[in-house]
């Protein structure tokens, strides 16, 4: 007679055996450990041990971790198979969001292989993406990230968007950002090689990590930021920011330095600053390199 043991007993056997827990990898163990059937006032730090990060998704939600409105790589609906491919290309994202007139009206997701297994490459095809797009999971920002990862083994999903209050797209999370905050950083194959500290926008906008050498800033700006005796204390952007606040900068708070460089915080989390907006005044573009 054949094995009539179905799927959900072998579910129930697994979470019973900690050997057959911890075969089943990073991904089930933390999908366990922020299952419904668990008791909510039980400590997610203490579902696994050998996971101390984990707490993270209890404490942090998803304002903290969400990649800004302002960086969401996208293609509108009507963008013809050229741009598209560029899109993926120059992002080296397996998944872009699409929308209609704007990223406030996002239609559905557009997932790479979609795409290539029906048009190809070549771009002989007229393009109809309307098939092609997935469901987009919608959140707001201040759902905690074990809520957000039940929804998204529920949904089998690894994408989300962050709704604002008035129902516009404020940001994106990925399951890769959940994952991050438990095990640390994740780098892949996109990830650059060689750190790419600052981005030059325009002459008056910057985009620094907040890792940034404060020497490669100085550097580039043209100008000292900081005297010899600060220059002991700190030595990234980050710090420099820190020191002249008082404190950890929320995200969107803009905080200006004597020389008239402002430093607009980008994103952060409760505990450090990422990336920053620098914001240079008219007057010192002509020494900026």
């Amino acid at each position: 007679m054949g094995d009539t043991t179905d799927g959900s007993s072998a579910a129930r056997r697994a979470l019973d055996d900690p050997k057959d827990t911890e075969s089943r990898g990073l991904f089930g163990r933390l999908f366990d450990a922020f299952s419904p059937d668990d008791d909510p006032d039980k400590p997610a730090s203490g579902l696994a041990p050998d996971l101390p990060g984990l707490a993270n998704l209890a404490d942090m939600r998803v304002e903290d971790v969400a990649t800004p409105k302002a960086e969401i790589i996208a293609v509108e609906q009507g963008a013809s198979l050229a741009e598209i491919v560029a899109a993926f290309r120059d992002s080296g994202y397996s998944r872009i969001p699409v929308y209609a007139e704007t990223l406030d009206n996002p239609t559905g997701l557009l997932l790479l292989k979609d795409l290539a297994l029906h048009y190809g490459f070549n771009g002989h095809h007229e393009l109809d993406l309307a098939p092609l797009l997935r469901p987009i999971l919608y959140v707001p920002p201040s759902m905690p990230l074990g809520v957000l990862l039940r929804k998204m083994q529920a949904e089998r999903t690894h994408f989300a968007l962050m709704i604002d209050e008035y129902g516009g797209v404020d940001g994106l999370v990925t399951i890769e950002d959940l994952l991050e905050q438990v095990v640390g950083e994740i780098e892949d194959e996109h990830d650059s090689q060689e750190e790419e500290f600052i981005r030059i926008d325009s002459p008056a906008l910057w985009l620094a990590d907040a890792r940034t050498p404060l020497d490669l800033l100085q550097e580039k700006l043209g100008l000292a930021l900081i005297d010899d005796v600060t220059e002991e204390e700190i030595d990234t952007l980050g710090g420099l920011v820190f020191l002249l606040s008082g404190h950890v900068p929320v995200k969107g708070e803009i905080v200006a330095h004597p020389s008239g460089v402002e430093f607009e915080v980008a994103e952060a989390d409760p505990r450090r600053i990422k990336r920053l907006r620098v914001h240079i005044p008219e007057a010192l573009r002509g020494t900026a390199a």
